[in-house]
């Protein structure tokens, strides 16, 4: 199901909080839009939602950043694909082992290929300046689970 949100940059931390209290082990948030348009922002929310102090790095030169308690409460693995260039790089990167107990959040999905994430809550996000939209691909796993409504 779709769904379509107007925000303003100020909202950016209370929705990503929203989501992230709603991560489960075995979620893929993917999490789509131009440069600058606040995928790290919304990351940030739910990591701290979790209980991560202080502000997280942006994975885009690790690739992958991995939160575990005591540090939040659920295992999430912060993933930047933009620096990947082709698809048999995903594979060293061993994503799926992220999942047994934990959650994992996709910057740049559109470089997992055309099959994205199957089964991924999708999400992009468009717009400028303070304004912004947010549109929610949620998948039958979320069910009722979906906080923004």
């Amino acid at each position: 199901m779709s769904h379509r949100y107007d925000y303003t940059l100020a909202d950016a931390e209370r929705i990503g909080a929203a989501i992230g209290l709603a991560l489960m082990p075995g979620d893929v948030v993917a999490l789509s839009g131009n440069l600058g348009a606040g995928k790290t922002t919304l990351a940030r929310a739910m990591l701290k939602a979790r209980g991560l102090a202080g502000e997280a790095p942006s994975p885009t030169f690790a690739i992958v950043q991995p939160y575990a308690p005591p540090e939040v409460d659920l295992p999430i693995a912060h993933v930047d694909l933009y620096r990947i260039e082709d698809e048999s790089e995903l594979i060293e990167l061993g994503l799926d082992e992220y999942l047994y107990d934990g959650a994992l959040l996709i910057e740049w999905p559109e470089r997992l290929g055309s099959q994205g994430w199957p089964g991924a809550l999708s999400i992009t996000i468009s717009g400028s300046g303070d304004a912004r939209v947010l549109t929610a691909d949620v998948p039958t796993s979320w069910g009722s689970r979906w906080p923004l409504r």
